[in-house]
């Protein structure tokens, strides 16, 4: 079944409203008519099996046949922070794919080595709700504003497990860990920009208690770097 977007304030019961743009995709887009099945999530994690009982000019009300919680979702929590990259383009790829492979937020982060550049929060917004919908997912992935390294690592004691990638290998850094404790629920994964981590963001990172992870011989980009990231923790 297609999937279809609608936020928690238009959900009561066993019925729903689609509506804005979500509606103007619905019904002039896929041509969606009343006894339509589809399937709506509201980006919290329910999924709603549902038919089509009145369409409008302005909105879709809809009958909820069964709801699914935490529908295709995994049980780690990962939140990625990432270095904004020079090309826009590639921090839209790598939004994208985060969003399908299961990432819970994503945090743009600035560095020593960040390009100057501003950060496309509203856009990213936008592009992980696309790719929620597209993969199946029930959770908007959460993508905060642009973010520095210090501030994140001052807030990042809520996180059971935080790790860091970093490219030298030998005994300071791990591979990356698969995590099957149930005591480890939300993981931080820090990737740099082009160019890295400085060594001393590295030591204060590691004096925040993170953990270094080692994808392997080979230079990474940020956005394969993040993607790989995510593909080992929620394997």
């Amino acid at each position: 079944m297609d999937t279809f977007y609608c936020p928690p304030s238009g959900i009561s019961g066993d019925t729903l409203e689609i509506s804005g743009g979500e509606f103007a995709h619905l019904a002039h887009v896929m041509r969606k008519k009343e006894g339509d099945a589809l399937m709506v999530v509201d980006g919290r994690g329910n999924a709603y099996a549902s038919v089509i009982s009145e369409i409008d000019k302005r909105s879709a009300r809809c009958r909820v046949v069964k709801t699914h919680p935490r529908f295709n979702e995994p049980d780690l929590r990962v939140t990625l922070a990432a270095g904004i990259l020079k090309n826009p383009s590639k921090f839209d790829f790598l939004v994208e794919k985060a969003t399908e492979l299961g990432v819970h937020a994503v945090v743009p982060l600035k560095s020593e080595r960040t390009i100057p550049g501003g950060g496309k929060s509203d856009r990213w917004r936008k592009l992980a709700l696309a790719a929620m919908k597209q993969c199946g997912r029930s959770v908007w992935p959460e993508v905060r504003e642009l973010t520095t390294l210090g501030a994140l690592l001052g807030e990042s004691g809520t996180y059971d497990l935080k790790l860091v990638a970093h490219e030298r290998a030998g005994g300071e850094a791990m591979p990356m860990p698969r995590p099957g404790d149930g005591a480890v629920k939300n993981v931080l994964v820090l990737v740099g920009p082009e160019g890295g981590f400085s060594g001393e963001e590295i030591s204060l990172c590691r004096g925040s208690g993170f953990e270094t992870v080692y994808l392997g011989p080979r230079r990474l980009r940020t956005e394969t770097a993040a993607i790989a990231s995510l593909a080992l923790l929620l394997r």
